[in-house]
């Protein structure tokens, strides 16, 4: 019953701009009220009692009496029954009845009562038409149009949720029929399908229900436990005329696509017989990814750090990071060496770093693509480590000037285990990035691998429902309802602060890579892409045919495009070696000179003098704050290293007190993380003191050494060692000037990471000339634990 409008709006006369007027039918006004629709003729008085403070009141009554019409007095009772029945405002009240009357005998006069049942079923009808509307902001994704094929359905599921009206006849479901297709119902305060109206035909009511949730978007939110945040996206897709763009963008969308399309085109002509990952079938990701990058910058970011697969790498890095065309056709010439030293990796594994102006926000942006193995997702962890160092390093605690977008393939998103750890660290104190954009190229197929056979779970975005992420399906092939979702997903994360997810529901053109027969295991799909008109062609006719731009002009741009790219293709043949650095996504300019050589290769000197050992110790066996209660046993710790100092010995946990206290006091910035690193697996080393009689109250000593040091970070992590040490490394990476360390909780436990210190620790040097300085530390101990904890194996 909460959903009711107020008595008095249901009971009060409409005025001009408030009448519901179908257009088509020029029907005539007709009052908005829980009750069969009525016609007047003639204007009729106001009930001036029901405006102002006193409609709280008559609300109130009215819930009572709807529930028992004896609960209010008689007057009331009868007022309601003859507002319920259809009498005009200004003649549903009657005087009370006199001392002693009987009711029935007031009836036979104008009293205007109709039964109790039909008040019931004006109200049933209504809260049926709420649920209708919930079922589609809540299952309407099932029925989307997503798959441009046309063959899948994209949540692995033909059948039709029973509360979705396909036909007149599932009307049933609400108790309603055919014959309520006419009918006006208000419409809810959780809806804004009625834009500036209040009420609609049923009819009406679902054909926009349709409009908004089941054409080539599929929008998955109402699992999101916060209202706030399901009444933004209701508005962002509910809103009659939302998705309306300007000629000029779609001018810009189509350009957009020429390159994207080009691009693919002009590398499969030159290199027909070369693996490259081609983003046909997709090509729709360019200009998805720069409306993100667009938007985000108008919005305040200024570098943007990205991680993706191999698919569509090399156009990305083209189009999106703007690498020199030149520099990327070069990497398909075998015959060139490297002037670096290490062996380089293939051209779809490579990463970039590129500072340059976003010509719609006029606003200087750089962006960063992280170089990752063919393993594919370990580069998530990385980036949010490498996002939230370069927020921390700028002083952006709230993610508005540095952000990160990761790309992903739907059978990896739903596949590896590494999704799943870093969404954990997406909201963790130390770890949040204050929100990822992601976007999943779904190619509707793994390598061969049917998407029924590798997922349990309807979408392979199921995996962000855990951190109430909203998730946005789109149909590939419909390019102005992927640039509107991905205009959605950048305000979403740039409002809230959260990670969103753009599923782009495509298909791949060629096989797993351009080597591949992809007949052998999908031979109906391929059969149905070989018959595929490309989006860019489909976009293309349709801007023609409404005289957005002519053929002469569509022709002119793909010609532009591919004199640039035959331009830098024959300055590519002067190329006569190659150079990995530039290939950097995260440069350190003031360690290294220009040539990639260390600036210094001498070796400072690391003794320190008695006071300042003195001092860390000091500190390190002391509470530095005020009225802060610590337990017991850990005072007599404290007592122990104090006399430890006294008599100038150390044990391993004052030992590290006084090398991270040394490089704090020169400056350098410390981050230890790991499981239960504050305290220590064996109760060591105890960097927070927690006060034992205010809760969440907490003193980091390590902080307190002097007025002008460096900041120490100390976090526990997530019980994850793949996903955080992948974060540490992306941390390290940001800075040479910082000490980052990860710990795991026992030594072994590391091989649970094994695949960062194969692919990114022990590699990445080799591979991507990438410096890091991230150290790990393996503690063990015989403590009676299992032989591989005690010995480190």
């Amino acid at each position: 019953m909460h959903h009711l409008r107020t008595c008095a709006a249901k009971l009060r006369p409409l005025t001009a701009s408030e009448t519901i007027k179908n257009v088509s039918q020029n029907r005539t006004a007709k009052l908005r009220t829980f009750q069969h629709i009525r016609c007047y003729s003639a204007p009729v008085a106001a009930e001036p009692f029901l405006s102002g403070t006193s409609s709280n009141y008559v609300e109130e009554m009215y819930f009572a009496w709807l529930e028992n019409p004896r609960s209010v007095h008689k007057s009331w009772d009868v007022f309601f029954r003859n507002a319920n029945s259809g009498a005009l405002p200004g003649t549903a009240y009657q005087s009370p009845p006199p001392v002693g009357a009987i009711l029935p005998a007031l009836s036979s006069s104008h009293f205007q009562v109709e039964t109790q049942p039909n008040v019931e079923k004006l109200v049933e009808d209504h809260l049926a038409v709420q649920s209708l509307i919930r079922a589609y902001q809540i299952r309407g994704h099932h029925v989307a149009q997503l798959d441009p094929l046309g063959i899948l359905d994209a949540d692995l599921d033909s059948s039709v949720p029973t509360d979705i009206i396909t036909s007149p006849e599932k009307l049933g479901f609400y108790g309603l029929q055919e014959s309520d297709l006419d009918k006006v119902f208000h419409l809810p305060t959780t809806t804004y399908i009625g834009g500036n109206e209040t009420a609609l035909p049923l009819r009406e009511i679902v054909r926009r229900l349709e409009m908004a949730y089941c054409q080539h978007i599929g929008v998955e939110f109402m699992f999101i436990n916060d209202l706030e945040q399901c009444q933004w996206i209701r508005e962002k897709f509910e809103t009659p005329g939302i998705m309306q763009f300007t000629d000029e963008e779609k001018r810009t969308l189509l350009a957009r696509l020429v390159r994207s399309t080009r691009f693919e085109e002009f590398l499969q002509r030159k290199w027909s017989s070369e693996k490259r990952f081609g983003l046909e079938g997709c090509e729709v990701l360019i200009p998805a990814l720069k409306t993100i990058i667009d938007r985000s910058s108008g919005n305040g970011v200024d570098y943007v750090i990205m991680g993706m697969p191999h698919r569509g790498r090399l156009n990305v890095l083209a189009n999106v990071i703007r690498k020199e065309l030149e520099q990327i056709f070069c990497q398909f010439d075998s015959k060139l060496e490297a002037a670096d030293e290490g062996s380089g990796d293939v051209k779809y594994h490579l990463g970039m770093y590129h500072r340059r102006i976003n010509r719609v926000s006029d606003r200087t942006i750089t962006l960063s693509l992280v170089a990752n193995p063919s393993h594919l997702e370990a580069v998530d962890p990385v980036v949010q480590g490498k996002t939230k160092a370069e927020q921390f390093y700028c002083g952006d605690t709230d993610g508005k000037k540095v952000m990160s977008i990761l790309l992903h393939g739907d059978a990896a998103f739903a596949g590896q285990g590494i999704v799943y750890e870093t969404f954990h660290l997406s909201d963790l104190p130390s770890y949040t990035t204050h929100g990822t954009i992601h976007v999943v190229v779904n190619n509707q197929i793994g390598f061969t691998t049917d998407p029924r056979m590798a997922r349990s779970s309807p979408y392979p975005t199921d995996v962000a429902r855990v951190v109430n992420a909203p998730i946005f399906h789109v149909n590939a092939d419909d390019p102005e309802a992927v640039i509107h979702v991905c205009d959605v997903a950048a305000e979403w994360r740039n409002t809230f602060h959260k990670d969103v997810v753009v599923d782009l529901v495509c298909y791949r053109r060629s096989g797993h890579n351009e080597m591949d027969e992809p007949m052998f295991t999908q031979p109906l799909m391929y059969k149905q892409i070989r018959k595929q008109k490309p989006v860019l062609q489909k976009y293309a006719e349709y801007l023609i045919a409404d005289a957005i731009v002519t053929r002469q002009e569509y022709e002119e741009e793909i010609a532009k495009y591919d004199k640039i790219c035959e331009e830098a293709y024959a300055r590519s043949k002067d190329e006569k070696i190659l150079h990995i650095k530039h290939w950097l996504d995260s440069p350190w300019p003031g360690f290294f000179t220009l040539d990639g050589q260390p600036k210094s290769m001498s070796c400072p000197s690391t003794g320190l003098n008695e006071e300042d050992l003195m001092h860390i110790g000091g500190v390190a066996s002391s509470v530095p704050v005020d009225n802060f209660t610590i337990h017991g046993g850990l005072s007599r710790i404290l007592k122990a290293r104090a006399e430890m100092v006294k008599s100038r010995t150390v044990d391993w946990a004052l030992a590290e007190y006084m090398a991270f206290g040394s490089l704090l006091k020169e400056g350098i910035h410390i981050r230890l993380s790991g499981q239960d690193v504050e305290r220590g697996t064996f109760s060591h080393r105890h960097h927070v003191l927690h006060d034992q009689n205010v809760d969440k109250r907490t003193c980091i000593p390590m902080n307190h050494l002097w007025p002008n040091q460096a900041p120490y970070t100390v976090c526990n992590s997530s019980l994850s060692e793949y996903g955080v040490l992948g974060f540490e490394l992306g941390f390290a990476m940001a800075s040479p000037n910082a000490l980052v360390l990860w710990e795991a909780q026992f030594g072994d436990f590391h091989n649970t990471a094994q695949c960062i210190i194969d692919q990114f620790i022990s590699s990445g040097q080799a591979k991507w000339v990438r410096q890091n300085g991230i150290v790990l530390l393996l503690p063990h101990g015989m403590e009676g634990m299992v032989r591989s904890t005690n010995s480190l194996q």
